[in-house]
């Protein structure tokens, strides 16, 4: 998948202990382009807490420490449903606690991944910063209604996506800040909304589409939003 990244870099999976995460953190270890592999999660060493910025601080640090280029991290981490937190079908179902919980795991934390991870991008040669959002964040493709909070935290995600890109092309010039939608897998996320005659697909293959949608850009598509079959989506 590595032939657009320059060789020997370092590749970081945040959420790895996810369904997704899993699948792109075995996807890439299988990849002989990048000299190491991290994973970061709650459970790993160091550990990372999209909730406390401390943690994600250390994480980022010891990327740094690791004296090689930080040339892909992806962030696989998301949050749709909890123990009391479900995807409102009208907006009398919208709770302040469960809003705020959405936006602080699919956009606050993420955005912080932003602040301490895009500045170990190199200046020299393709690196990418991505981050999963969902199609159902899109404006412009919101036909349906519903899903308040999930909807409006991934649209959040979105802009943070194109206003860190602008940021990033200034210091960066050959790195990508991307936004990307799997599409519905067979995760915990999903599992409860996976209907019938939906086109879901296994996390592998769900990896394998997002790495080789990754492979085909290059720095006039950072800030982008695209689809797993790398087409671009409407904001």
């Amino acid at each position: 998948m590595s032939s657009s990244f320059p060789v020997g870099g370092l590749a970081v999976v945040v959420g790895a202990s996810g369904g997704i995460g899993a699948a792109l953190l075995a996807q890439l270890q299988s990849d002989a382009g990048f000299a190491q592999v991290l994973a970061l999660s709650r459970r790993s060493q160091p550990a990372l807490n999209l909730q406390d910025e401390a943690s994600i601080a250390a994480c980022a640090h010891a990327v740094a420490q690791m004296q090689m280029p930080l040339r892909l991290l992806m962030d696989a981490t998301g949050s749709l449903h909890g123990e009391n937190m479900q995807p409102e079908k009208s907006w009398q179902q919208i709770d302040a606690a469960a809003m705020a919980q959405s936006f602080a795991i699919n956009a606050i934390g993420p955005a912080l991944l932003m602040k301490h991870f895009l500045p170990l991008l190199p200046r020299e040669g393709k690196s990418v910063f991505a981050t999963l959002s969902a199609k159902v964040g899109s404006i412009g493709d919101n036909r349906l209604g519903g899903w308040y909070s999930y909807r409006a935290s991934k649209a959040a995600l979105n802009q943070l996506v194109r206003t860190a890109s602008i940021e990033l092309r200034r210091r960066h010039p050959h790195a990508l800040c991307v936004a990307l939608h799997p599409g519905t897998v067979a995760t915990a996320l999903s599992a409860p909304f996976a209907k019938a005659g939906l086109d879901v697909r296994s996390p592998q293959e769900a990896a394998q589409r997002l790495l080789a949608v990754l492979e085909q850009l290059d720095a006039a598509d950072s800030g982008g939003f695209f689809n797993h079959d790398g087409t671009a989506l409407p904001w």
